[in-house]
């Protein structure tokens, strides 16, 4: 049984640690993790793919590495225990996603005894579409991208960093909230508001 586990910012507390140890039934120290770097500024140099590697360690895991899908063979993917979706530019995530094949890779891995974790922009890849970032954040839509449908591994519409008003800053000045439930009234759907220090766990078929 594959495990999904949805975040904003990773491992940042012990709860979402836990979470994470609590789906693995094999030993630790033979597992082998992927981290996808694409959406992230610096890729594997980017801070949160270096501390996300000494999460890993910290927990036991010995086989780690990264890949980047905008450079490297999404098939090296097939062969990991846990894929790592770490954050950045979800557009540029999305459009690479879908270039490279990685996309019905995952897809197909979400069916196996896979865990995949998301982060941020790697949580939006996983839901159905990133209509959401394109209503708050257009101008990071640098690809060009007019199809936003994503992986749709899960049903879930998330907003990552909900409680992150300082990051989403609007002319305007509308509130997250505010601003989240003009999306949902003009999309006729519903977003799932996601903390920083929060997280949402899916075990798979």
């Amino acid at each position: 049984m594959s495990s999904l586990l949805l975040t904003s910012c990773g491992f940042n507390t012990e709860d979402i640690k836990n979470q994470f140890l609590s789906l693995i039934e094999r030993d630790i120290s033979q597992l082998k993790v992927s981290i996808i770097t694409t959406a992230s500024p610096m890729k594997e140099n980017n801070r949160y793919a270096q501390r996300a590697v000494q999460d890993f360690k910290d927990m036991g895991f010995q086989h780690i590495d990264f890949v980047d899908i905008e450079f490297d063979d999404p098939q090296l993917l097939i062969h990991r225990d846990v894929i790592y979706i770490n954050g950045g530019n979800p557009f540029t995530l999305l459009f690479y996603a879908k270039k490279s094949g990685a996309d019905e890779i995952i897809k197909t891995l979400a069916t196996q005894n896979v865990i995949i974790v998301g982060v941020s922009a790697g949580t939006l890849l996983l839901g159905p579409n990133i209509n959401i970032v394109n209503f708050f954040t257009p101008q990071m839509n640098t690809m060009d991208l007019t199809d936003f449908k994503a992986l749709g591994v899960t049903d879930k519409l998330i907003f990552p960093h909900y409680d992150r008003e300082d990051i989403f800053k609007d002319s305007t000045n509308k509130t997250i909230e505010e601003r989240i439930v003009a999306f949902e009234s003009n999309e006729n759907c519903k977003v799932t508001r996601l903390k920083d220090e929060e997280y949402i766990s899916i075990l798979m078929d």
